[in-house]
């Protein structure tokens, strides 16, 4: 299976598929309209987000930068074959993974999630249009079975199932990570107000949605809760009303210690993971002491938001882009191309 698919046609096609998501394409439309009757969580307007992020992530010169990262690694080798089990708790947010593994030359492997059953595999046979030398290389399976190598994304308990199964093969192995705002009381309104779609984006369902905020000591959060007015609506949405009502619930009915604004509930606590609709917090006194907890803690987040320059290899994000990555913003900072190359 040595097709003529080079580099360069590979990257071309993936501009072109980019193009396409930013044109807009009336089949596309279609299957967003009727994703929630499979998924829920899946409103019209948080998958055309992340169709959108996927057509602004692909633009030519972006591209081009990504690719020289590793294009000295390319050898003219035989595809390997990469099973890929995606997660579906936002939409199409496996899609990086079949990027990475077709554009390196590979053959992917597909299991899809139950949960976001049709919009990858309609973005991907635009793909195949585009380029028909990717015909063979995507395939959709219900079982991994004679693979190379394995991306698994799951949560803590699905990852000792995964090592036990993949684990004599190369594989990368993704668990449950979450992702953190370190604020100074210097951000503006339209800084928080960003924060804002760290925190409510995609009803914070995906591993880099902000959970957990890092606040100075006596912070006052009357500003925080003005600023992220502007997505009360989301309390509209049955789902997440439904957590929101039942965390706030046990709240009162233990008397727990809580802020709350009509859509989300603020708590101390030291964790990392809060539970939907709730976003936990924890003052700090020192920003260096900070930092070194964080770099202490890095194996379970997966972005730091803030305005200032912590020191946190491949983590830090400005506030209002954790859920807009580029090509080289890799999971859990594990180098994917190194690693399929």
């Amino acid at each position: 299976m040595k097709e003529n698919l080079t580099l360069e046609k590979r990257l071309d096609a993936f501009a072109k598929l980019g193009a396409w998501i930013r044109d807009g394409d009336p089949g596309m439309e279609d299957l967003i309209l009727g994703s929630e009757n499979y998924n829920g969580w899946f409103t019209p307007a948080n998958s055309r987000k992340a169709l959108w992020n996927i057509g602004e992530m692909l633009q030519p010169s972006a591209l081009n930068s990504w690719s020289k990262q590793w294009e000295d690694l390319i050898t003219d080798q035989e595809p390997k074959k990469i099973g890929l089990i995606l997660a579906g708790n936002i939409p199409l947010v496996g899609f990086h993974d079949v990027l990475a593994v077709l554009v390196a030359g590979h053959q992917a492997l597909i299991k899809l999630s139950s949960q976001d059953p049709k919009l990858l595999p309609y973005t991907l046979s635009k793909l195949i249009e585009l380029e028909p030398g990717f015909g063979n290389r995507i395939n959709y399976v219900d079982r991994l079975e004679n693979f190379d190598a394995v991306i698994a994304t799951g949560s803590n308990n699905s990852a000792r199932y995964f090592e036990y199964y993949f684990g004599k093969v190369p594989h990368i192995i993704r668990k449950n990570r979450n992702s953190v705002a370190v604020l100074t009381d210097k951000e503006s309104n339209k800084e928080l107000e960003a924060l804002g779609a760290d925190i409510f984006d995609y009803f914070g369902l995906g591993c880099r949605n902000v959970s957990k905020l890092f606040v100075p000591k006596g912070y006052g959060f009357d500003r925080f809760f003005q600023a992220i007015e502007p997505y009360q609506s989301i309390a509209q949405h049955h789902k997440y009303l439904n957590n929101y009502d039942y965390n706030k619930s046990i709240y009162l009915v233990n008397g727990d210690q809580h802020l709350d604004n009509g859509f989300l509930l603020l708590k101390p606590d030291e964790k990392l993971a809060s539970p939907l609709a709730v976003v936990y917090y924890e003052e700090y006194e020192d920003l260096q002491e900070l930092n070194a907890k964080l770099l202490q803690d890095s194996a379970a987040i997966q972005c730091v938001a803030s305005t200032e320059q912590l020191d946190i290899p491949n983590q830090l994000v400005q506030l209002g882009c954790t859920q807009k990555p580029q090509l080289w913003d890799y999971a859990d900072g594990i180098d994917l191309m190194q690693f399929l190359l």
